[in-house]
């Protein structure tokens, strides 16, 4: 008898990063990752983006567990706002969970989370009718594991992050035999990555990376700043050992990756001398070809963090001509015009600009050639490409076909698609909403379209500020209308039109002051509407409006006076009262001296 099984992608389909997947077996919800994705360009001001779990709030009695792949924010990412809502056990590598475990640690409604459990490639644990185990993959970050549902319908594999490097060392090494026993067990549904299926060419071995970075350390005679993603411990070590090759210190750039670092050392995950960083302080005592300064940026996105140092905003670290600024990450696709706009801004300081994208392919994902032989391995019965844009997700499922998967089972789904197995087929039934959780600051979920919307106006067209003062007694503006612009148009040279608009409000406030019936809310919203189509009309812009209407009484000062003639009087009185008071104290005074002499 088959299992009742659905598949729902919450994040990571038809978009990079924010990977989170439900698998549905029965009455057990396994969760497969929990990332996030930084924001794109009309994301203003948000921090990163989190799936919306809405779904499984209803069904939070059937979640057994997280499964994580591996330490990256693409994948941890969202574990500590996940953690908030459910009180479930999480599950990864030793090195996936001291990441995850930093991850919450910095988040104080959820610091003393402690049901974390360690897993490698020879864990299998049973639950109920369902054993879920693990196998090695290699990519940026050591002991990345690909994830095995074993049910009675057959396997569902999900890969995570990988590529095939014959060359990477131990701790990031694929475990061929283990991809081909899972396959001989019988695939019923892969879940693959498909970050890398626009990469036609070889993606270059790390061995052939850590070179590359070695040789443009040797040749540099200037500071060298590196960027990098903090988490990429492969890409660290290659860092750390070029220093070391050509006699440079290092300077940490934040809390960030210090934390990172002395967690892989503590777990011996990264290799170097004790005398290796140093102080900024100390670092101005060297000469600039002594030094790199590892540039990691916040939660480890090092593009908006370069920004901020060309732009000078960074008081730590200002560019020069002779320093060399090499980023030694792939950025997202999602980030491509930020990219270009940091190029061109670290240009204009005069210093050099590296990327190493330009030169090599240093992805951590399977390109075309690594997928299909994953496919070659798994034998999926059925096939999800996953984790990419949707372009990706379609030529990861042209491969499929290349390599004998039918087109029919091969499903291009969209967050919130619900992939159900019945009678031994999978087909797309119902659809849940999941939308996005934008994260700004402290708040989470509290960013909507609305604000998003307000946000994109306000960088566009500026706000407008009217502010009314009204007797609405008397029903008349007691003070003309006073107007402040700001990102609209410049005051001084547009005097006219702010003389027309404050006329405009004061015949509009007046209006709705001579109704029969006053209305607070259709003032303000009678302001906003005629306002706006004026403004239009001479500007062709919609600014923010906010009106500002304030009522006084000019009736207060008869009513002052009231109250002061009353505050006299009573004062008179208590004076009265004191006096007499004070006049009996005096003559019993009298009469006790009078008595002790």
């Amino acid at each position: 008898m088959d299992n009742n099984i659905k598949i729902i992608p919450f994040g990571g389909v038809r978009e990079n990063g924010k990977n989170m997947y439900a698998v549905e077996i029965e009455d057990q919800i396994f969760i497969l990752d929990t990332g996030l994705k930084y924001p794109e360009n009309e994301l203003m001001g948000i921090d990163v983006v989190i799936p919306d779990w809405e779904y499984l709030r209803e069904h939070k009695d059937k979640i057994v567990g997280v499964f994580l792949t591996h330490g990256h924010a693409d994948s941890i990412g969202a574990l500590p706002y996940f953690l908030m809502d459910f009180n479930v056990p999480v599950f990864g590598s030793v090195m996936t969970i001291a990441l995850a475990k930093l991850a919450v640690k910095n988040h104080k409604e959820v610091k003393k989370f402690n049901d974390f459990h360690v897993v490698d490639a020879s864990t299998a644990i049973d639950f109920n009718d369902v054993t879920v185990s693990f196998f090695q993959t290699t990519h940026t970050i050591p002991e990345t594991l690909g994830v095995v549902l074993e049910t009675k319908a057959g396997n569902i594999v999900y890969t995570g992050d990988f590529k095939f490097d014959q060359t990477a060392k131990k701790g990031y090494q694929t475990d061929l035999a283990r991809l081909a026993e899972i396959g001989s067990q019988g695939v019923l549904a892969l879940l693959s990555d498909s970050a890398g299926a626009g990469i036609t060419g070889a993606s270059a071995r790390e061995q052939d990376i850590g070179d590359y970075i070695k040789e443009t350390f040797k040749y540099q005679n200037g500071r060298i700043i590196v960027a990098s993603v903090a988490s990429n411990i492969m890409r660290v070590q290659q860092i750390i050992n070029a220093a070391v090759a050509v006699g440079r210190k290092i300077v940490l750039s934040g809390k960030d990756i210090e934390q990172i670092i002395d967690t892989a050392m503590s777990l011996g995950k990264l290799h170097l001398p004790d005398d290796l960083f140093i102080s900024r302080k100390e670092a101005e005592k060297l000469e600039p070809n002594q030094v790199v300064i590892l540039e990691t940026g916040k939660m480890g996105e090092p593009i908006k963090s370069l920004q901020q140092i060309a732009n000078g905003d960074n008081p730590n670290l200002q560019l020069t001509s002779t320093d060399l600024v090499f980023v030694t990450t792939t950025p997202s696709y999602a980030q491509e015009t930020e990219v270009q706009k940091t190029k061109d801004m670290i240009y204009r300081t005069g210093a050099e600009v590296k990327f190493i994208s330009d030169d090599l392919n240093p992805s951590g994902h399977a390109n075309q050639n690594d997928e299909q032989l994953m496919l070659n391995f798994m034998k999926p019965k059925f096939f999800i490409p996953i984790q990419g844009e949707y372009r990706l997700l379609d030529r990861h499922a042209e491969l499929a076909e290349e390599v004998g998967v039918p087109k029919e089972n091969i499903f291009l789904v969209n967050k919130g698609d619900v992939l159900t197995y019945k009678n031994g087929k999978f087909h797309v039934g119902e659809h849940i909403d999941v939308s996005n959780t934008m994260i700004d600051g402290t708040g989470v979920g509290d960013i909507g379209n609305i604000v998003l919307r307000d946000r994109r106006v306000l960088s566009e067209d500026g706000i407008f500020v009217v502010v009314a003062t009204i007797d609405r007694k008397k029903k008349k503006i007691v003070a003309r209308p006073q107007i402040t612009s700001r990102g609209f148009v410049f005051v001084k040279t547009n005097r006219q039109l702010m003389q027309q608009s404050a006329d405009l409000v004061e015949k509009i406030v007046q209006e709705n002051l001579d109704q029969k019936e006053f209305d607070w809310s259709h003032l303000k919203q009678d302001v906003r509407d005629k306002l706006n189509r004026f403004l239009f009309d001479q500007t062709k812009r919609h600014p923010v409006i906010l009106p500002v209407i304030m009522e006084i009484n000019q009736h207060q000062k008869k009513i002052k006076n009231n109250v002061e003639k009353k505050e006299e009087k009573s004062a008179k009185s208590r004076s009265t009262k004191e006096h007499h008071r004070g006049r009996g104290k005096n003559e019993w005074q009298k009469k006790r001296s009078s008595c002790l002499i």
